[in-house]
């Protein structure tokens, strides 16, 4: 296999399967990446088994082949060559040479045939979704994605299609147990079978899915096949292994019954967070909130280094309450938004926070309160 190629186009396409190649190394050949050359294309594919992506990148190809190649290795040493066209030569007995101006690497590969299957996508149900509101949606849910490896469960995203209010919609859900995050956008998913029942995308697969949102605006195709749910973009195609097992019942989390409401200004809120967050125990980052008619005050407080407060005028008509949150699940939440106000819904100092932009109702999030 010979192939020549401009290094800004190789260097990319490498450094997007970075992230999936598997990095334990309890199978050699998926720290590798699959080259194949066909006739004016190079195509890269990197697995680690539950989430795969491939794509094609325009070269010169002078013989077609294929081999692999530890990925992290071919990607420090791309980085590395001058801005020149590399010249990239597989040898029948494994070897690679790799040439840019006066650079010359001899690199050993291992086999194409012991590359695992990357399956064949057949013609799917496929729904369409722009770059930007995918990259929304995934970034105004997935940091309340649990980390625990023993809840698998809640190691992703829940992708559902709904019927609200007579419209269609896609819904996000995330959670962690102690916060939750929904978003939902009008899209009409009702013919994919798969999202009427609802999925769960798996944790890695989602960070995939992120970055491949910003590189353009362009539409992509979400489908599904077998377990499996299948994404394509211009030339690039993940395919990623749905998570197995049940996502909780999240609508019993929601509350329904919280009416003392606080109309906050989202901005003061969320700086005001941030400084009482410095001061906060650093193992439950907890902040204190006192309510009373039209003021809220936050404080936070630290044996070690001392505490703060800080107050300010808000939109609350109900009677004093004193509540305990985390500030760092709060600053999460307030990040991901762009109103100018907040609603804050609470009962009492024991249950859940309900919080939810003032001028949409695409969005809300729950809490679960700290004892302070």
């Amino acid at each position: 296999m010979i192939f020549s190629i401009e290094k800004e186009i190789f260097l990319k396409g490498l450094a997007k399967i970075q992230g999936i190649v598997e990095k334990k190394n309890t199978i050699p050949i998926l720290a590798n990446v699959l080259i194949e050359a066909e006739s004016d294309y190079v195509r890269l594919t990197a697995t680690d088994l539950e989430v795969g992506m491939k794509a094609n990148y325009p070269a010169q190809v002078k013989t077609q082949g294929r081999i692999t190649v530890s990925a992290k290795k071919l990607f420090e040493i791309i980085k590395e060559l001058p801005e020149k066209e590399i010249s990239f030569t597989a040898k029948d007995n494994c070897w690679i040479e790799i040439r840019c101006g006066k650079a010359l690497f001899n690199i050993v590969g291992l086999s194409a045939d012991e590359f695992p299957y990357f399956p064949q996508i057949e013609k799917q149900n496929f729904f369409n979704i722009s770059s930007s509101i995918l990259r929304q949606m995934i970034e105004k849910t997935s940091f309340s994605m649990s980390l625990d490896e023993t809840k698998y469960n809640l190691n992703g995203i829940y992708v559902k299609s709904i019927e609200d209010k007579g419209s269609q919609f896609l819904r996000f859900v995330a959670t962690d147990g102690h916060r939750l995050s929904l978003y939902q956008t009008p899209i009409d998913c009702s013919h994919i079978e798969q999202l009427i029942k609802g999925v769960i995308f798996p944790r890695k697969g989602i960070l995939e899915l992120r970055k491949i949102t910003e590189e353009s605006d362009t539409e992509i195709s979400i489908g599904f096949m077998d377990n499996n749910a299948v994404i394509k973009k211009e030339q690039t195609i993940i395919i990623m292994r749905l998570v197995d097992g049940e996502f909780p019942d999240y609508t019993r989390v929601i509350p329904s019954s919280n009416d003392l409401k606080a109309n906050i200004p989202r901005e003061e809120f969320f700086h005001a967070l941030r400084r009482m967050a410095i001061l906060s125990s650093e193992k439950s980052k907890g902040v204190k909130i006192d309510f009373e008619k039209n003021h809220l005050t936050l404080s936070s407080s630290n044996p070690e280094f001392g505490d703060a407060r800080e107050d300010f005028e808000i939109d609350y008509p109900d009677n004093n309450l004193s509540i305990g949150f985390n500030a760092r699940y709060l600053i999460d939440i307030l990040g991901t938004l762009d109103s100018e106000k907040i609603n804050l819904a609470l009962r009492d100092h024991l249950s859940p926070g309900l919080i939810t932009p003032a001028d949409t109702d695409d969005y809300l999030a729950v809490i679960m309160p700290m004892r302070l």
